[in-house]
């Protein structure tokens, strides 16, 4: 049977991201099933990024050098392995390991799929990539979320990550049995032999990186920060679940209306604005814990964070040289999950400070870097 290569790449995305984020819904039932205390499960955000790092840098630069579809499928699995672990391995220790393997795959699969999709298809592949990744992220812990909040004891902890697990080893399946030549370089056309002087990894970088920073920053702000601070008496797996959905959700569909309407480049603008904007609000509901305005706040940052994704995929595809494309693809995404280590820092600072100045100085950076991208794009040298 033919399949679309393309296809096949989108379905390998979306896995991915399910199989890095289903677990932000499962953290409820690890808490109440085996007693981890809040610290152990932030350390288990901590060391995923830990694995996470190397294997988007990795990733990307070896993908460009052996090709894409190994290091692809290899991180597929590899991600499989760490669903696998958390599966089999519910203590804190196993959780730590499945939690790391996890990153790598995931780092591996991310970064060279988003390049291998930008091969296939140039721009359009390469944006495509990151609405596939948001979809992913946005239906695992919606989807684990829910299993876990109906379906009473020990499968609670177990059918989350055995769909998790069944979903990554069918995709890896299909690509494995797919007869079509993986792609490598430049999608016939989608290089302008005229641009091709322009083409640098700094320029590249220099002008997708102050999007980057408003990624996973916009995430991580309404479902971690906010939601754990209005949850109360509607504590319980599906909140994260909801939360996370409804921000990742927004961030989907704000790229299909993107690329529809042909925003372009310029969409980035938009997006830092709305990040400025949506970072004013989230103090407010820090303040206040009011539930329809952490909605409000949700959508806007999910905006922000859709739009600030496609403009920084967009730029790295412009401007990147084809033989350069993955290594930069794991930059860029090295710099998104900055974003990561931001409740962090604002739970560090409420003692001294507070939140509200921290997400303040958030905001006016952010209107910073919708001016500098306004002056970037004057510039088309």
């Amino acid at each position: 049977m033919r399949r679309d290569p393309f296809a096949v790449v989108v379905g390998l995305l979306f896995v991915a991201g399910w199989a890095a984020n289903h677990f932000a819904a499962m953290l409820p039932v690890l808490r109440e099933s085996e007693g981890l205390s809040a610290t152990a499960v932030g350390g288990a955000f901590g060391i995923y990024a830990l694995g996470l790092l190397p294997g988007l840098l990795g990733g990307g630069g070896l993908s460009d050098r052996v090709g894409r579809r190994v290091v692809v499928l290899t991180g597929s699995t590899v991600a499989a392995c760490g669903n696998l672990l958390m599966l089999l391995w519910h203590p804190a220790a196993g959780v730590y390991t499945g939690r790391l393997v996890v990153g790598i795959g995931v780092g591996l699969t991310m970064s060279a799929g988003t390049a291998w999709a930008g091969d296939l298809r140039g721009r359009r592949g390469t944006t495509v990539a990151g609405a596939a990744l948001t979809a992913g992220f946005a239906c695992g812990p919606l989807v684990s979320g829910l299993i876990a909040q109906f379906v009473p004891g020990g499968p609670a902890l177990v059918v989350p990550f055995a769909l998790s697990v069944a979903g990554s080893l069918s995709a890896v399946t299909v690509a494995v049995r797919m007869r079509e030549p993986a792609h490598h370089g430049t999608v016939e056309g989608a290089v302008d032999p005229a641009d091709a002087g322009d083409r640098r990894v700094g320029r590249a970088l220099a002008r997708s990186l102050p999007m980057a920073l408003w990624v996973f920053a916009s995430v991580t702000v309404p479902i971690v920060v906010l939601a754990s601070r209005v949850g109360g008496a509607h504590a319980g797996p599906w909140v994260p679940g909801v939360a996370s959905a409804l921000t990742l959700g927004c961030g989907l569909a704000i790229q299909v209306v993107a690329r529809r309407a042909g925003w372009g480049p310029r969409s980035g603008i938009v997006g830092a604005l709305l990040a400025a904007v949506g970072f004013i609000g989230a103090v407010v509901v820090d303040t206040t814990a009011d539930v329809p305005l952490l909605v409000v706040v949700a959508i806007v940052l999910g905006s922000a964070y859709g739009l600030c994704l496609r403009a920084g995929l967009m730029d790295v595809d412009r401007w990147t040289p084809p033989e350069h494309r993955g290594l930069t693809i794991g930059v860029f995404y090295v710099c998104t999950y900055l974003g990561f280590g931001l409740p962090a820092l604002l739970e560090a600072l409420r003692g001294p400070i507070g939140t509200a100045r921290p997400l303040l100085v958030l905001a006016g950076a952010a209107l910073c870097m919708a001016a500098l991208r306004a002056v970037q794009l004057r510039d088309r040298r």
